[in-house]
């Protein structure tokens, strides 16, 4: 496995930092590095890419050859350590995973990168926690609504939630301030057929601008 340059606290001090990270989930993505600084320059930097794009390590390997610093690169819907092992081959610097993979997170521990683990129930909650998740992704967020994410803040007040599915720019300030660690935006900022379609970072910035201006304006 490849090196990683960037301290694994410095992707959750972004995270923290900017309460958002993008996911993209798109047949093909035509220049990654583009993406990602247009997604930088509209306030999002820390992204990922997930294996449900064909040729996912590639994606990732060219995004990573152009980081910019303070940037930062992730996999998602990683669901076996083969999976694990290849983005960070490529350059990734943090797993998320839809569900429980304790496989993934013994990968990502070796490599001393953070895992995101996907949880939706009380148990798979303290399940993610005890397997070492540096922050548990609460899927599907919006179907449960941010009164369900208040409500498991109760019995796990320590524990970094970051609502994922279905987020959007209209309800991401709620989750936040019922106490989110951080939000996941989809398809709100980068549609999955415009990011295919190439050539629409312009599209892209403004719509990740949009999205951190209502879910940070008072």
């Amino acid at each position: 496995m490849n090196d990683q340059s960037t301290d694994s606290t410095d992707v959750l001090h972004a995270i923290a930092a900017d309460r958002v990270l993008a996911v993209v989930r798109a047949p093909r993505v035509p220049d990654p590095a583009a993406l990602c600084a247009a997604l930088a320059d509209g306030g999002i930097r820390t992204v990922e890419f997930t294996f449900t794009t064909p040729g996912v390590a590639d994606v990732l390997a060219q995004a990573a050859a152009a980081r910019r610093p303070g940037t930062h690169l992730g996999a998602g819907t990683v669901l076996t350590a083969d999976q694990a092992a290849a983005a960070i081959d490529a350059g990734a610097e943090f797993l998320v995973t839809p569900a429980l993979r304790p496989e993934v997170a013994k990968v990502a521990a070796r490599a001393g990168i953070p895992v995101l683990m996907g949880a939706l129930t009380p148990t798979e909650v303290l399940t993610a926690v005890e397997l070492g998740a540096a922050a548990v992704k609460i899927f599907p967020a919006a179907t449960f609504g941010p009164r369900y994410l208040k409500d498991l803040r109760g019995p796990f007040p320590d524990a970094r939630l970051v609502p994922s599915g279905g987020v959007n720019a209209g309800n991401a300030r709620a989750f936040l301030e019922l106490g989110a660690f951080a939000v996941c935006c989809g398809t709100d900022v980068v549609p999955p057929d415009l990011v295919a379609a190439g050539g629409a970072e312009a599209e892209i910035r403004d719509r990740a601008a949009a999205f951190v201006e209502r879910m940070t304006q008072d």
